[in-house]
């Protein structure tokens, strides 16, 4: 039997939505970030990052968003905020019982993607 990818691990779409859903919440409730949402079209945003987190972790390659570079660009996004984020994250996927090992696989992905948000 193979390897079950990141993406079937986390549930697949479906759950991978209602974690998106959760996270993008608590990005949009974070003192830290919470102004970077305001006045954002938040459905779109959530739709574009469930495509970018299935895609990032195996599943269906169909994400319809620019790259993480140019949705970054000219923000001036701070280590703390890229932090604030991260942790997010986590507590959503804790928060849903997503397990140990697939919570420190996505933050490894999220680490890895950290010079295309930050302009170091």
């Amino acid at each position: 039997m193979a390897e079950q990818t990141l993406y079937e691990r986390l549930g697949g779409v479906e759950r991978i939505a209602v974690l998106v859903d959760d996270l993008v919440d608590r990005h949009a409730a974070n003192p830290l970030i919470e102004a970077r949402f305001r006045g954002k079209d938040l459905p779109r945003l959530k739709q574009l990052v469930v495509q970018f987190f299935c895609m990032g972790t195996g599943g269906p390659p169909a994400y319809e968003g620019r790259d993480l570079r140019t949705v970054h660009s000219g923000m001036n996004l701070s280590e703390q905020e890229l932090v604030a984020a991260f942790d997010d994250v986590v507590a959503a996927m804790q928060g849903h019982g997503v397990g140990a090992a697939e919570v420190n696989e996505v933050v490894g992905i999220l680490y890895s993607l950290k010079g295309e948000v930050l302009r170091l």
